[in-house]
């Protein structure tokens, strides 16, 4: 899963192993062909980089979700805006694989953070080349100067 392997950070401790179940079922419907359904859940300790402190932060990465397939793209597009559940189309080049490292990218923390970090964070910063910027003279100060005659 290399694209799952790219969010982790660099040089950290290798991530846990991918725990995942895939599960189909026939889900009865009224008036109707039975329903096929795919269960997958998914896990994986991933080192990624906690956004307070930047140094790594293992999280554990959970993905649950439930596929009904459908027979063909037209019908997966009209069910996709008013059914609530995801909707795949049934193929013989289904990848399950693809399917769990996407389910388990998309459950990646938008802001990964330690409960409590293990360094102090600085909380404010001091950039010695913006206070020697803020000591040179202000290039439009002559025209101050034009304007009110002092030059």
């Amino acid at each position: 899963m290399t694209r799952l392997l790219d969010e982790q950070v660099a040089g950290s401790q290798p991530p846990g192993s991918v725990v995942w179940r895939l599960q189909g079922r026939l889900q009865p419907c009224a008036g109707g062909a039975d329903q096929i359904w795919l269960d997958l859940r998914a896990s994986v300790a991933l080192p990624l980089q906690c956004q307070r402190c930047l140094t790594p932060v293992l999280e554990t990465v959970q993905a649950e979700r439930s596929f009904r397939f459908v027979a063909d793209e037209a019908t997966a597009a009209a069910l996709d805006d008013e059914a609530e559940e995801d909707i795949l189309v049934i193929s013989r080049d289904f990848d399950a694989l693809d399917l769990v490292e996407d389910e388990l990218i998309l459950s990646l923390p938008l802001v990964p953070m330690h409960d409590v970090c293990p360094q102090a964070v600085p909380m404010s910063a001091v950039d010695p080349d913006f206070a020697a910027a803020t000591e040179r003279p202000n290039p439009f100060g002559v025209l101050a100067d034009l304007k009110t005659g002092q030059s």
